[in-house]
């Protein structure tokens, strides 16, 4: 089963009543910066600070009730945990959220703040996915992958979904890439609603496999990645690989001083909170390594769960 254009529209009238519909908002001062007209999603208004929880409340709300009874469970120390866990809550079904033992405190409380039930491991993705096979035995509850899930990737969907309709003359559309759900999502969602969209890809270059993958025909893992945007160190999926590689015109590459300025640049001048993982999207326009000059540029921005004692530009 692929991901289809109407499974995108389905699950954004499914989420309708859960999930907040973000603004689009424009900033003079980054337009002269990057020479293009930027058009902000503004996912870092979302319920819990990111995206994530249009997939985790389409992936909720499309379960059965028999289903639902016996819960959900992911692995995840993210985003993905806290989104999970609220669309649980507010479904009033368990969340079973298997996080490693060295997440960071900051989100350890907030999937407990809303009502995950947390199972700590060995911070391997042996020890996450063994874990949660382990509780998925236990209490048949419903596996929702963080981003090689079709509901998952038809919630992240909706984001482009508005965009297109808010501002239907954009040129291209950015977003991050990670494990790519919302890639994927925004790419299908994109494509399908406007003939000759282009769709690019933002990639930290200290954690470039999605790029390396995209250049070798194959899922390349990635491998101890060390950058700054936290949000974006996990690999490619079999679901979403083949849906970016069919609709992706290219993903770029950012370095770390890049993503920096732009995510101070965005806080100073355009009073939004961005995580260094949404100022990705911006570094490719603020390094200039492709030239959309004079386009409308739509950017998603992605998620704001920053850790106000550990900013990137405090030495």
């Amino acid at each position: 089963m692929t991901v289809t254009l109407s499974d995108i529209k389905e699950a954004a009238q499914r989420i309708k009543p859960y999930a907040h519909r973000t603004p689009v908002l424009t900033n003079e001062s980054l337009n002269q910066q990057v020479g293009a007209r930027v058009f902000m999603k503004c996912e870092n208004f979302q319920k819990v600070g990111a995206f994530k929880f249009r997939g985790a409340s389409n992936a909720v709300w499309s379960l059965t009730d028999e289903e639902a009874a016996r819960g959900v469970v992911t692995h995840s120390s993210g985003n993905h945990a806290q989104a999970l866990a609220l669309a649980a809550k507010m479904r009033g079904i368990p969340a079973y959220i298997v996080m490693p033992s060295n997440a960071p405190q900051v989100k350890k409380n907030a999937v407990a703040g809303y009502g995950g039930q947390i199972t700590f491991c060995e911070p391997t993705l042996e020890a996450r996915e063994s874990t949660m096979e382990r509780i998925r035995l236990d209490t048949r509850a419903t596996v929702v992958h963080p981003y090689d899930n079709e509901r998952v990737i038809a919630g992240q969907g909706t984001a482009a979904l508005e965009l297109v309709k808010d501002i239907p003359s954009l040129d291209v559309i950015i977003a991050p890439v990670g494990g790519g759900g919302l890639l994927s999502g925004t790419s299908i969602a994109a494509t399908e609603t406007k003939k000759g969209i282009r769709v690019i890809a933002a990639e930290p270059e200290k954690a470039d496999d999605a790029f390396r993958s995209l250049q070798a025909g194959e899922i390349i893992p990635s491998i101890n990645p060390k950058t700054v945007a936290d949000g974006l160190l996990t690999s490619l999926g079999t679901l979403t690989f083949p849906i970016i590689q069919k609709r992706v015109e290219q993903i770029v590459t950012v370095s770390e001083a890049g993503i920096i300025e732009a995510m101070k640049f965005v806080w100073e001048r355009a009073k939004i909170i961005i995580e260094p993982s949404a100022a990705t999207v911006i570094a490719v326009l603020w390094e200039k390594k492709i030239d959309l000059s004079g386009l409308e540029v739509g950017v998603i921005l992605s998620g704001g769960n920053v850790d106000l004692e550990k900013l990137p530009w405090q030495k």
